[in-house]
């Protein structure tokens, strides 16, 4: 499972006209399932995600996490993640799970990450979505959670 987690001031999902989720200071992260994706995946992507220290302290490291702050989280689906970029010039999306697989682990992600999480806000999976944010920073980082094999 892959995260594209990015530092936010604050962030929306929109599915046509009508928020979907918003949060203010936080994470926004695009998820993109691969095949072979299970829940240990979503497990330890959504720890990683809580724990992950990339808020600034009072010295202006980052050295705080989500858990340290109490920010927002917004997890937004996005199959494009897990493509194979390697060759060509179009994208083979042969890693990603299918749509179905994706749906399930991404719901059961979310899941979890209300139950863990008070600030947990969502795009909607399969949608055509317009997603703003102001990135703070900027600070962006890849994560990724290997299906087991990989």
């Amino acid at each position: 499972m892959i995260g594209l987690l990015q530092r936010v001031r604050h962030g929306r999902v929109q599915v046509d006209g009508a928020v979907t989720g918003e949060i203010g200071p936080g994470l926004l992260v695009l998820v993109g399932v691969e095949r072979g994706d299970g829940p240990p995946q979503g497990d330890r992507l959504l720890q990683r995600l809580l724990d992950y220290r990339v808020f600034e302290d009072g010295d202006g490291r980052m050295n705080r996490s989500l858990r340290d702050t109490g920010g927002g989280l917004l997890l937004v689906p996005q199959f494009t993640l897990a493509a194979d970029t390697r060759k060509g010039n179009r994208p083979s999306f042969t890693p990603a799970a299918a749509p179905e697989e994706g749906r399930r682990l991404f719901e059961a992600l979310l899941a979890r990450a209300r139950e863990a999480w008070p600030q947990v806000a969502a795009g909607r999976f399969g949608a055509h979505m317009e997603v703003s944010l102001c990135n703070d920073g900027p600070v962006t980082f890849w994560l990724r959670v290997p299906p087991p094999g990989s």
